[in-house]
């Protein structure tokens, strides 16, 4: 398998034993964006770049981004318009930015980006994201199917380029938080799959960091154990995501959870990070608060030592994510002839089914909730094969605790928010809540 630009530059930090740190940062004007690359590039940190696309581009309309920039209004959108600023354009804006040690990556949450894909792939970026499924549930209303079609095309159109564009399912980031680990698991590796299906070998597999530090690098082994096994023969590695649910909203709130998720990050062997800022709860973040939270997540990785990793490997509680992870790719698979198939069906079925999600193709009988450690578990299961605790029997049958109120939902949406930010209010900053 041949490897592109950004995979090298991934598993040579990993093999120096570095963490590559990257932000989710994307401006609509040419220069603008190429100045928050280059800072990027210049922070004190292992780090990779990001553009990420703006709101007309994710829903492929070009047109609205052109008359942005043609108005002066460029500024305005909350995102880089690749296809409206057209390729020579952001060909020559990348042209002495991006090199072997430093790769960019688009992020843009289109459920049908081919169009997208193919000015990135012109343009000479070196890797994107997204999926069948985890861009087209929380994002889009777009069917599943409809989804499933033009990422197929899109994974075709990558995978026929000369130098390989990388690819990373963001399966593990479902809605951000209240998805069971093992769901989040089961989907980036299934979306591995169906990368693999369509041609691509070069990719990698998310997870958002979520509740419960210690699940969390349970469900990071799992997710390692069974890419090894699904996707041997592909070229993987794993990247992480700081919490992407409701943000502390202090400032040492904001540190506290990047630097959990930076050493959740090394502690489970993890070689890419997507960091978030201080300024996450209010707005969109400023360039220097970018590269302040890329210096700090890196110099946290490099402040964990070798006999912290050594005492974090296996030293987690087993409480079945990877048996149930398993699973669920095991039995979804048997739902169609196709990995894209077979994720219709099992949808369709309910027999995978994101708690909270809206989107029409989803079930949404499912239930999750926090136990009082912090750690996600299903309190309804819909029609998924998953275990719930027993507690109190659902009055449609469904045997498990018992189900989630409005107040219990924002209270748990609110989890990390304020067990955060309560060490800023306890004053040392050292305090574990939760």
């Amino acid at each position: 398998m041949t490897r592109g630009r950004f995979s090298r530059m991934v598993h040579g930090a990993a093999a120096e034993g570095r963490l590559v740190v990257q932000p989710r940062m994307g401006f609509g004007e040419v220069a603008r964006m190429k100045e928050g690359l280059a800072a990027v590039r210049g922070a004190r940190a292992t780090s990779v770049g990001t553009i990420t696309v703006d709101s007309y581009t994710r829903v492929n309309d070009h047109d609205s981004a052109r008359r942005a920039l043609a108005s002066g209004n460029g500024a305005d959108l909350n995102g880089f318009p690749v296809v409206a600023h057209g390729v020579d354009t952001t060909r020559a804006m990348l042209a002495d930015l991006t090199g072997p040690d430093f790769p960019v990556q688009a992020r843009h949450g289109s459920a049908e980006p081919y169009e997208l894909f193919e000015a990135l792939a012109e343009a000479g970026m070196d890797a994107t994201e997204g999926g069948p499924v985890s861009y087209c549930l929380p994002y889009s209303r777009v069917p599943l199917s409809q989804a499933v079609s033009a990422w197929a095309s899109c994974c075709q159109l990558l995978a026929g380029l000369d130098e390989p564009v990388h690819l990373e399912s963001f399966g593990g980031c479902m809605l951000g938080q209240l998805c069971p680990p093992s769901l989040l698991v089961a989907l980036s590796v299934l979306e591995g799959l169906f990368f693999r299906e369509h041609g691509l070998t070069d990719i990698s597999l998310s997870y958002a960091q979520q509740t419960n530090q210690e699940q969390d690098l349970e469900a990071l082994a799992a997710l390692r154990t069974l890419a090894t096994q699904w996707l041997g023969d592909t070229d993987w590695h794993v990247v992480l995501y700081t919490y992407m649910g409701v943000f502390p909203r202090t400032p040492i709130g904001a540190l506290r959870i990047l630097e959990e998720s930076a050493r959740l990050a090394v502690l489970s062997g993890t070689e890419r990070l997507i960091v978030k800022t201080s300024a996450e709860a209010y707005r969109i973040p400023t360039i220097p608060e970018n590269v302040d939270a890329l210096e700090f997540a890196g110099a946290v990785a490099d402040s964990v030592t070798a006999e912290q990793v050594e005492a974090a490997a296996g030293g987690f509680r087993d409480t079945g994510i990877l048996e149930e992870a398993e699973m669920l790719i095991r039995t979804t698979l048997g739902f169609g002839d196709t990995v894209g198939a077979a994720l219709v069906g099992a949808f369709a079925r309910g027999h995978l089914d994101v708690p909270y999600c809206l989107h029409r193709d989803n079930a949404n009988r499912a239930r999750a909730e926090l136990d009082p450690y912090g750690r996600l578990r299903w309190s309804q299961s819909g029609l998924m094969p998953v275990p719930v605790p027993v507690a109190v029997p659902a009055s449609d049958g469904d045997a498990g605790r018992p189900r989630v109120t409005a107040r219990g939902l924002v209270s748990m949406l609110g989890y990390n928010e304020r067990r955060f930010d309560l060490e800023q209010l306890v004053g040392s900053g050292t305090r574990r809540i939760g």
